[in-house]
């Protein structure tokens, strides 16, 4: 049997990972705008400050690892994930 080719998964994710920071970028971009400053409005999940200042910290003498992540979903970033998977259905 042949093994047909699909849509890539990897691909849609990729997408949907550069829809989502392009459009932060754009939000941010235009967050001066006063009619498109909406755009820029969103909500911050993180794991240690928001503010960057803290992080997690495992120190184990010889080895210590330090964690942090901060996720900014906006208007713009969502509508960005959503242009980037009506493109992957297009494709």
């Amino acid at each position: 049997m042949a093994k047909t080719l699909g849509k890539n998964k990897w691909a849609l994710f990729l997408l949907i990972l550069l829809g989502l920071v392009l459009g932060s970028f754009i939000g941010y971009l235009l967050r001066k705008v006063e009619f498109l400053s909406w755009l820029d409005y969103g909500i911050d999940f993180s794991i240690g400050a928001s503010d960057g200042g803290d992080t997690i910290s495992i120190d184990l003498g010889a080895l210590a690892v330090h964690f942090g992540i901060r996720l900014r979903i906006t208007i713009a970033s969502v509508l960005g994930s959503l242009a980037s998977i009506l493109i992957y259905k297009k494709l």
